[in-house]
């Protein structure tokens, strides 16, 4: 009775030959995409290099683009510059007026509001 009460394994233990085996698994290979597609929906990385060095390779190009960032903002015209041009208009609001809206935006946006 105690046997009757077992839950039922959801493995299924039945053997298979090595005939089988072998058939599946060539079956699955053949279906199995390539290095291109897998790249393309970004499960495999584009770089060729060893996986070993991949992880510096990303590290890298992440600080390449801050660098890369950093010098164009270094070059950005003041805003008072802009301002003289005509490209910016000077806000007539107060920084305490400004900090007050940019924090209002900002819980609106967390509960979903703007």
């Amino acid at each position: 009775m105690a046997d009757e009460n077992k839950p039922q394994s959801a493995v299924d233990e039945t053997s298979i030959s090595p005939v089988e085996r072998r058939n599946s698994l060539e079956q699955h290979l053949k279906q199995r995409p390539d290095r291109a597609e897998l790249v393309e929906k970004n499960i495999l990385p584009a770089s060729t290099a060893a996986p070993s060095l991949q992880e510096k390779q990303k590290e890298l190009a992440k600080h390449m683009r801050a660098d890369s960032l950093n010098e164009k903002i270094s070059h950005r015209p003041a805003p008072e510059k802009l301002i003289q041009e005509g490209v910016l208009h000077e806000d007539p609001r107060s920084p305490e007026e400004k900090y007050e809206e940019a924090i209002e935006e900002e819980y609106a946006k967390r509960e979903g509001g703007a």
